[in-house]
């Protein structure tokens, strides 16, 4: 009885022990493999570095973009890890926990890039701009109906501080998607003013009165493009258009000088008895069909 003990102890004992043998015989014979994987893990950490030193020098002589440099040197230096991690690998023989791996990695990548494809379309919309750089930081845009100066330009979004004193935050896709302004590419922007005056006033001479005050304001540029237009007949009034040039952004100031416009028309017409309407309604009893006033009687 204790003989049949011992030998069912011993048994898997000595599976243990051959096991444990196998194990540092594969561990002796894998030293060469394993020292020059380490050899490579060194030469490849330090390709590594240089390489992603080398690219950022490179990059910043094309851009001075340093969000976008330091991305892309850290996509570098994992590329030239990456490479050496499969050597690595293949010299050690594990040729199929690399396949396991890179499947691994393959449906990772699918399910994070359904999971967060509205971040993807914003990193990669952020390289895009930039390279292609519509705009920069501190000139004046508008999206979306969100104007404002930008203060910060990112790999996800892009910071306007708007004329209200708000900081707003736009997703880059947003600048691919839609289009956008760039008020301060040209250095000039146009003022467009509507006004009207009243029938009884002659029009040739409203014209000269109002070309002649705003190509003597200071501000005004390109004063031969100024234009001036009667656009329609109202209810009570002609109106018209007054289109003059600026420079923008600067001062002085697109509202400022809407606001110095405005009130240097208002004082020409005062100085020339030219009549700014008010809102006026016409009664008219003798339409047809219809009864005049003259004609009714009156119930005493």
């Amino acid at each position: 009885m204790k003989q049949d003990i011992q030998e069912q102890v011993a048994e898997p004992v000595q599976t243990v022990v051959q096991k444990l043998e196998s194990w540092f015989d594969t561990f002796i014979n894998m030293l060469p493999n394993m020292a020059v994987t380490l050899l490579l893990l060194i030469i490849f950490l330090v390709l590594a570095k240089l390489g992603s030193k080398l690219f950022r020098k490179l990059f910043y002589k094309a851009s001075n973009n340093e969000a976008l440099g330091h991305l892309f040197s850290t996509i570098v230096y994992g590329a030239i890890l990456s490479i050496g991690l499969f050597i690595m690998l293949g010299v050690l023989g594990l040729d199929r926990a690399l396949t396991s791996i890179l499947a691994g990695i393959g449906v990772i990548g699918l399910a994070l890039g359904f999971a967060f494809q509205d971040i993807a379309a914003n990193f990669v919309s952020g390289i895009i701009l930039a390279f292609n750089r519509p705009f920069k930081i501190g000139e004046i845009i508008e999206v979306n109906d969100i104007m404002g100066q930008v203060t910060r330009t990112g790999l996800r979004d892009t910071a306007i501080a708007t004329f209200q004193g708000q900081e707003v935050y736009i997703p880059n896709k947003d600048f691919l998607q839609h289009a956008f302004y760039n008020f301060s590419v040209l250095e000039k922007r146009r003022i467009d003013i509507t006004v009207g005056v009243s029938y009884a006033d002659d029009l040739d001479k409203v014209e000269d009165v109002v070309l002649s005050t705003i190509k003597n304001l200071d501000g005004v540029i390109d004063k031969d493009l100024t234009v001036f237009d009667y656009s329609e007949f109202d209810s009570s009034s002609i109106n018209f258009n007054i289109r003059f040039w600026i420079e923008y952004p600067g001062e002085p100031s697109y509202f400022a000088m809407k606001n110095k416009a405005i009130k240097a028309i208002k004082k020409a017409f005062d100085e020339q008895g030219i009549t700014i309407p008010f809102p006026i309604r016409t009664l008219d009893f003798g339409i047809k069909g219809v009864q005049k006033l003259s004609q009714m009687e009156l119930n005493k």
